[in-house]
C-alpha cells in the first residue's frame, strides 16, 4: 500500500511542480521512472499475492534504478542506447505483473460474487 501511496504522491507533485529536465538527462530520468514504476507494480503484485517484503522492495528499488542509470551512462560513453535494454526489461515485467494483478484482482472478485450469491441464497431460503 504504502509503494502505491509513494507513486500517487509523486505524480501529484511532478504534475504541480514544473521541472524542466535538460535534453542531457532525459535518457537517465526515463530509464530511472520505468525502474520505479516496475519496483511500485512489482511490489503491488507481491501484495496481493501475500508475499510482500519491504526489504526486498527497497533493495530491488535503489539495485533496480542504479543499474539502468549505469546503463544509460555506459551507453552515452559508447554511443549506444543501452537504455533500450532497461527500457525492454522493464516494460516487460511492468505489463507481466499488470496482468498478474489483474487475474488476481479478477479471481478475488469472481470468489467475492460467489459467495456473495451463496450468502444470499441462504438467506432467501431461511
Amino acid at each position: 500500500m504504502f509503494p502505491l501511496l509513494g507513486l500517487l504522491l509523486g505524480l501529484i507533485v511532478g504534475l504541480l511542480w514544473n521541472v524542466t529536465i535538460p535534453a542531457a538527462f532525459s535518457s537517465y530520468v526515463a530509464v530511472g521512472i520505468l525502474a520505479v514504476l516496475d519496483s511500485v507494480i512489482g511490489a503491488a503484485t507481491a501484495n496481493l499475492q501475500g508475499r510482500f517484503n519491504i526489504r526486498l522492495f527497497i533493495t530491488g528499488f535503489l539495485g533496480n534504478t542504479a543499474i539502468a542509470v549505469a546503463l544509460a551512462a555506459l551507453g552515452d560513453q559508447l554511443n549506444l542506447q543501452l537504455s533500450l535494454a532497461a527500457v525492454f526489461a522493464f516494460g516487460n515485467r511492468i505489463f507481466i505483473n499488470f496482468s498478474t494483478i489483474r487475474r488476481l484482482l479478477l479471481e478475488r472478485w469472481d470468489l467475492r460474487r460467489q459467495r456473495d450469491t451463496v450468502m444470499g441464497g441462504e438467506k432467501s431460503d431461511g
